[in-house]
Formats: structure tokens, sequence, C-alpha cells
């Protein structure tokens, strides 16, 4: 009994339908498939983007074939074969030029395709793309390959429909998994405790409480390391929002090429790299907060596309026209002064207003007096199990140091010194005492809080405070100096001036940019 050869071609590939395969080997199978039905020098399967075709796979073309991107209107036969809903056969003697002509792999010399078939492939009757099939034999195929073809170009769109719909699934599950893990951090890790007992930090936490009930956005203002993150998370601990995640992204840390990715998203082919689509910070807090820290750093071009997404609550992927609607609160935080800011050009002035509904500033350390020394006292306790310790403390002289430090780096800083201390106190004590105290030598602090009645314009100099005049000049100079002093200390190593600054090193460089410090 003979078989039916187009059966036999196909039982296979739909029993490929239920089995999980890469999208490279279900589309290999495919074309194999589709060689043997109908012999011919080489099969190619094409997805339309848009104006262009872009190669999937190939079997018989040149490899560089995959790389390339078929431009509809430069290719009449390419054209024509979208435009017919069938199978279409060219003649031999055809005059359109075929897209294929010197690129049937094994072959030498200029040698053009003579026989060529094709046919449009359909999805939710919609165009997906398109199958060839070309020989050079002028007369390989015959008519009865057209009825072939129709009837495996029907299995060929299952076959992609069904790759596409597990891509999909996997990207759901990806995305699922992501949002889960946001959830379990915004539900199962409770935020960092906001420790003090100074009447600035209290006057921070009632506006936390006041502002977290509602639905506004928060501006977090504050000097580098006084905090602002963990504001943010008490915002969303204490919001209606707590069951859902708190997405974080870091906008001075990513390059701006893929902030908007990073953001909004992005579908297969937005840019090179982008093999699949995926969601961005907005639709992963959907229903929950975004916070966006350093969003001074933000280029022109992506706010503009953020107040866009404030005002609407509608977002596209990169690279695709299609609306995406989030329900998301946002939550940012500068060290910059976006007002200046404005003043000057580098930021827009009506996303700042959309930011900055509800303003926020976190104190700086030097202003919080004795909190400095209940933070101490956190830290050194994070450490003491770390170091093997029943105890470990400050002197009295280590306190008031703390106290009568200008603490430049905040909180921050502040962290780090202990950490530093502890083990610089340790490895002083080789008996490992059981009861650790952290003195002077050990905090090596070498800056003291400047003094009401004067300060620092530049190396050695100083001015009486009636004649200080401006601040941001004069925080400016401050600033100058002190990275310069620590570049002297550490030989032009930056990093170590990052570590003992207590400051990002990105956001160090960014500064010594705009101070003019080379």
């Amino acid at each position: 009994m003979t078989r039916n050869p187009l059966l036999a071609t196909l039982l296979p590939l739909v029993a490929d339908l239920s089995r999980e395969l890469p999208e490279s080997e279900r589309y290999r199978r495919l074309l194999e498939a589709l060689r043997q039905l109908l012999p011919c020098d080489a099969t190619a399967l094409l997805r339309l983007e848009g104006d262009h075709l872009v190669p999937l796979a190939v079997d018989g073309l040149s490899p560089d074939t995959l790389g390339r991107r078929f431009k509809i209107s430069e290719h009449p036969r390419l054209r024509a074969l979208l435009e017919h809903p069938g199978p279409t056969r060219f003649a031999a003697d055809c005059g359109l030029p075929d897209p294929y002509d010197g690129l049937v792999e094994g072959l030498h010399g200029h040698l053009e395709v003579h026989d060529c078939l094709g046919c449009p492939l359909f999805l939710d009757e919609q165009p997906w793309g398109l199958l060839t099939l070309d020989a050079l034999d002028p007369e390989r195929f015959s008519s009865s390959d057209l009825d072939n073809l129709e009837a495996f170009a029907s299995l060929a769109a299952a076959t992609v429909k069904a790759s596409q719909r597990m891509l999909d699934l996997a990207l759901r599950a990806e995305h699922e998994q992501q949002r889960a893990d946001a959830y379990q951090r915004a539900s199962g890790d409770q935020p960092r405790e906001l420790i003090g007992q100074s009447k600035a930090h209290q006057a921070l936490l009632r506006e936390i409480q006041l502002v977290a009930g509602s639905d506004l956005s928060v501006l977090i203002t504050g000097e580098t390391g006084v905090g602002k993150e963990l504001v943010a998370q008490s915002i969303h601990a204490n919001s209606l929002r707590r069951g859902q995640p708190l997405v974080s992204l870091n906008c001075a840390a990513l390059p701006e090429t893929l902030v908007e990715s990073e953001l909004f998203g992005h579908v297969r082919g937005a840019f090179s790299g982008a093999v699949g689509e995926r969601r961005g910070k907005f639709e992963l807090a959907d229903g929950g907060t975004l916070f966006l820290d350093e969003v001074g750093e933000l280029p022109l071009a992506i706010q503009a596309k953020l107040l866009r997404v404030l005002q609407s609550g509608q977002l596209q992927r990169v690279g695709s026209d299609r609306e995406h609607h989030v329900d998301v609160r946002l939550i940012t935080a500068t060290n910059r002064d976006l007002a200046e800011e404005v003043r000057t050009g580098r930021f827009r002035a009506d996303l700042y207003h959309r930011l900055s509904v509800y303003p926020l500033r976190v104190p700086p350390l030097r202003e919080r007096g004795n909190d400095v020394l209940l933070l101490a006292g956190y830290f050194l306790e994070q450490n003491r199990p770390r170091l093997g310790l029943r105890s470990l403390r400050l002197t009295r002289e280590a306190q008031a140091a703390l106290l009568d430090y200008a603490w430049p780096g905040n909180v921050r800083e502040l962290e780090h010194l202990i950490g530093r201390a502890s083990l610089k106190a340790l490895a002083n004590h080789p008996q490992r005492s059981r009861i650790l105290s952290l003195g002077l030598d050990d905090l090596a602090l070498e800056q003291r809080r400047p003094q009401a009645s004067t300060a620092a314009v530049g190396d050695g100099e100083q001015i009486d405070g009636d004649d200080i005049g401006e601040l941001r000049p004069a925080v400016e100079t401050f600033q100058r100096q002190m990275i310069n002093r620590s570049l002297e200390r550490h030989a032009g190593n930056w990093a170590a001036v990052a570590r003992e600054l207590g400051l990002d090193r990105a956001n160090l460089n960014r500064l010594a940019r705009r101070l003019a410090i080379k």
C-alpha cells in the first residue's frame, strides 16, 4: 500500500505540536519536512515586521541570509506573495528579481534561481509571514505542488502559532515570577526601621504617615546617603498598596540606551539583543508602587515618555504600537535640586510638577543631633554577631567625635564607618576580647563639624558666617574641597574616594564632572 506523501510529511509535524521544543528546532523541522514533501534547493520561513520580512529559519541558503532584512518595497516577488492569499508560482521566464539569487548554499559562481514557489502564512486571519521554496531547475515545480504547499501552509501556521504561544507562556511565567519575587519582597521582608528621636526625624515620620494613605506622587529629596529608599519603602509599607509589589529602579545605574526598555519594556526585535518580549518596571509594578531613585538623571527624551504614562496611565513597549494600561503609584527620589534643573533646562517643568505633588525632604544627619548615636548603636549591633563578639560599643571619646563630625555622606557614611572601624578594632586586639570598644583611632575621623560662625570656602580658607552668601555655591565649594582632599589621600584612586565618602561610584563621577574636578 502506497503511503500518501503529504500525510507522511504532516504527521510528524502534528506530533511536534504537543512537544516542548526550542523555537529554532521547531522551525528547522518544519523546513526539513517541507523539502521532503517538495524537493528543492532552498526553503525559508520569514516573519513580517512592519515593512520588512525577517528570516527566522532557512534550509539550503547561506547562513548570512538570517541576518538580512528584506524590505518589501524593494523585492517585488516577496510583495506579490504577500498580496496573494494562496500559493504562487513564478515562471522560469519571470522578469522579477529573486531575493535569493546567489544565496543558494554550496554553489559557486553567479547562479540565479529559476523556479520558485511561495505562500503567505496567516495567524488569526492576519498576515504573519511567508514560506518560500526555490530551485535552480526551471521545471522543478508543477501545478500539483501548489495544492500540497497550500495544505502544508495550514500546518506551518499552526506550528508558528504553537511556538508563539509557548513563548508567550514562558514570558508570562517569567513575568509572574518577577511579580511574585517583588510581592515577596514587599510582604515578606519588613523594611528597615527608620531610627531616630530628633525633632527633624519625628517630623519626617509624621509626613510619611500623612502621605502614605493617599495615592499622591511623592518626590523624596535629600543629600546622598540620607536614606531616601528607606523612606520610599516606609511609604509603600503604610499605603493601601502594601499587599502589592514595590518595584525599584535606579535611573543612574543604567546607560541611556537601556532606560526606556527597563521602564516600559520592549518587543522582540525592537533593538539588537531583544530576542523576546519583556515587560518593563511599570508593568511589573501594576497595582503597586514604582520607586525611581535618582530620577534627576533621566534623559529629556525619557522624561517626555514618563510624563505621558503619568498623565494617561498608558504606555507602549519599545518597538510596539500597542497600548498597555497600568495602575501604578509613583515615588521618586533625587539628591539634585530639581527646581534648579528645571531653570537650567535639564529637567522638564511639567514632569517636575507631576512628580512633586507631595515633596518630602529627608534631613541630613548633621541636623539630627543625637540620632547619630542611635544609628551607630544599630550598626554596631549589626556588626557584633558577624564578628563573633558579645558586645561592641563606643568609647565616650568616640561618641563625642561622632557627634562633632559633619557627615557629608550621611547615614550611609556612618554605616560604612562603623563596619570599617569594627574590623580595625578587632584586628588591633588579636586576643579577640568578647567585649570590644571602638575608640578615636578606630574611627579615624579627620573632618570636624564646621562651627556656626565660619564656613570653609577653599583649601585652608575660611570666611565669616555673615559673608557666606548663597547656599548652593558654598555647598559646591565644600564638596569640591572634600573630594580633592580625598583624592590626595588616595593618590587619585576614585574607587577609594567613593568608599571613603560613602558615595556610589557613578554618582561620584557625575558630581565630579559637575564640579569640574578632573
